[in-house]
């Protein structure tokens, strides 16, 4: 998620300080990180396997979900929105863009690459995930401390939002160079990769970026720190500080880590859709009242099932577009399995989903989203 906000709030809607409450925005918007990474870093080798397969599992019910909700909220009334009825045109461009022709892409490439039997092609965009992936995470954490920033009316300047997004970009791309200092052949569902050789120089010249990017974004929160009495958006500047350097910079220090990371990014998400969701259905004119069927009254007013609908049928999403239908369709479509392995559809629909998730999110949160302003803040 990329929040490009502007550096004020929709004129139209009341102040609001939390999109939960103050330690649940804190547990979902990044602290969590600082709970549980710690933790997992001392666990005794002999409990390695089974907190590993614990961690795996429940990445999964959260990371899967998060993005089936990318789809429902993206796709939603999307002839609308390919139309241009109430977006502008380079919204309008946008949709069309991550909605059509991105996934028509991608599409032709793995039909491509698999009929072809190229391997080392489809490979490469086990490669392209890891740099789209490290990128979403980045704006992610930056659209966290956007976010958070209007929540509580402490709005950064255009100046300091250039110094944050440069810091996350240097970061990003040095961790992400770090990933490829040797040429490394390494294995995604079975289908073997190369990483490729970074001169040292390059390396060097993106750690000491990096390095001077986070000093300036260090002292740049400390200046406003004492401009403003001390008051900062903290939920926000906690998401922005572990999203760059627990998830992207340092996550590699332990295995555990790599696991459970994927849920706590999904987390962030999650904590942002569901409010977003909850005011979407509590706009709705029969909002308040009860479900007809008085099984479903335990849920009380109807948006509130609503909301849980929503959240059930990303978690469907989720199991069909990561599990279900792959290993359908690898039980189905002949391939070559000595060539190309025994989890081909796997292999695709985890990049596919991975990398078109930053498409469609690059699209949904952007300043200017009619649908953002309206549902968001409220």
């Amino acid at each position: 998620m990329a929040l490009h906000l502007s550096a004020d709030a929709p004129a139209s809607v009341a102040p609001q300080k939390y999109l939960f409450g103050p330690f649940i925005d804190f547990f979902m918007l990044g602290g969590s990180a600082l709970l549980i990474l710690p933790v997992l870093y001392f666990v005794p080798l002999r409990y390695e396997a089974a907190l590993a397969l614990t961690t795996l599992l429940l990445s999964h019910f959260i990371n899967q979900p998060h993005f089936g909700h990318s789809y429902q909220i993206f796709y939603r009334n999307f002839a609308r929105k390919v139309r241009g009825d109430g977006y502008s045109r380079n919204l309008q461009i946008r949709y069309i863009i991550a909605g059509i022709v991105v996934p028509l892409v991608m599409t032709a490439f793995f039909a491509y690459g698999s009929l072809a039997g190229n391997a080392r092609l489809l490979g490469n965009a086990t490669n392209a995930m890891g740099f789209f992936v490290g990128w979403h995470y980045v704006k992610q954490g930056y659209g966290m401390l956007m976010v958070d920033a209007v929540l509580k009316r402490k709005f950064f300047s255009e100046h300091d939002k250039k110094v944050l997004l440069f810091n996350g970009y240097a970061v990003w791309l040095f961790a992400w160079l770090q990933t490829n200092v040797v040429i490394a052949e390494r294995q995604f569902w079975g289908l073997q990769y190369y990483t490729f050789a970074v001169p040292p120089w390059l390396i060097t010249i993106a750690m000491s970026i990096a390095a001077a990017s986070s000093a300036a974004t260090a002292v740049m929160f400390i200046n406003r720190w004492r401009k403003h009495g001390g008051a900062l958006p903290y939920n926000g500047v906690v998401a922005y500080v572990v999203s760059l350097y627990a998830w992207i910079l340092f996550v590699t220090l332990n295995p555990l880590w790599l696991l459970v990371v994927p849920a706590m990014h999904s987390l962030q998400y999650l904590a942002v859709v569901w409010r977003y969701q909850t005011n979407v259905e509590r706009d709705r004119v029969d909002a308040v009242e009860k479900p007809e069927l008085k099984i479903l009254s335990i849920f009380g007013a109807l948006y509130r099932l609503r909301v849980t609908t929503f959240i059930i049928v990303g978690g469907i999403l989720g199991a069909l577009g990561f599990w279900l239908v792959p290993i359908m369709l690898i039980d189905l479509v002949p391939y070559d399995k000595a060539v190309l392995g025994s989890s081909l559809f796997l292999f695709i629909a985890w990049i596919f989903i991975n990398v078109h998730h930053y498409f469609l999110d690059n699209v949904m949160w952007r300043r200017g989203n009619p649908e953002v302003s309206k549902y968001l803040f409220r």
